[in-house]
């Protein structure tokens, strides 16, 4: 009677520490599909008392999370806990040592390791509470099912915006150099100039983006159902002095 994508969406609702209840208004599903559905696939982890309070660090946390909601994912492994997985491409050599630098900062104790793929490095660490510090895991692709932040995930955002800016930028985003030619006394001259991009699938996540852009003053336009584009001199300046290209 339901869609695999209402589905989906239901249970990454409750994997982010909804109630049944809650999860059956916002849906129009009933509590008792709910709960079928969980039977049928592998549960999902929800904060409880074992899972940590938070990061250990704000800061690196929300640029951490930037890099998960643009190109990280968590898996489960054989011993029953979970792997957190951030693809960093092998151009650039200064983002993995970010992202790598990140994750103790956010989880100390936690393995990391580097797993070279092709094109790209997996930055890699396993912990069993990954889950409770990235509540947006659940079954699908992101794009595919709601994403929306905890409160306490929103109250970190809000106070290291340009943290989570970086993070979503170095994910998913690129600084780039623009050129165009104008005929002046006639005499044809070359003008260069930067922009950012920011591409992904996910609605939710471009809302995050440009809704965490509006509250730093930066001027921003959608290029396209999946691009934003940041263009203005002065707000590149801004993004040029907080986020920078990758390196």
């Amino acid at each position: 009677m339901y869609d695999m994508e209402t589905r989906r969406s239901a249970l990454a609702l409750v994997a982010q520490g909804r109630s049944l209840n809650s999860v059956s208004r916002q849906t129009g599903v009933s509590r008792a599909a709910i709960r079928a559905w969980q039977a049928r696939v592998e549960p999902l982890p929800r904060m409880s008392r074992e899972c940590p309070s938070g990061p250990a660090d704000d800061a690196p946390y929300a640029y951490l999370l930037g890099l998960y909601l643009g190109d990280g994912c968590i898996s489960t492994y054989s011993r029953g806990g979970y792997c957190l997985r951030i693809a960093c491409a092998d151009a650039w050599p200064g983002l993995i040592e970010l992202c790598r630098a990140a994750v103790p900062a956010v989880r100390p104790g936690a393995s990391v390791a580097l797993v070279q793929k092709q094109g790209c490095v997996m930055v890699s660490s396993y912990d069993r509470h990954w889950p409770c510090l990235f509540p947006q895991h659940g079954p699908g692709r992101k794009h595919e099912r709601p994403i929306v932040l905890a409160d306490w995930q929103r109250k970190i955002v809000d106070t290291h915006r340009w943290e989570f800016v970086r993070g979503l930028i170095h994910s998913d985003g690129c600084r780039t150099t623009n050129w165009t030619t104008r005929t002046v006394g006639g005499v044809t001259k070359r003008y260069e100039y930067p922009r950012y991009f920011f591409t992904n699938k996910s609605a939710d996540i471009l809302r995050l983006f440009t809704d965490t852009l509006d509250t730093l003053g930066v001027a921003w336009r959608k290029a396209n159902a999946q691009n934003i584009s940041v263009a203005r001199k002065a707000s590149v300046a801004l993004m040029d002095a907080h986020v920078g290209p990758k390196y």
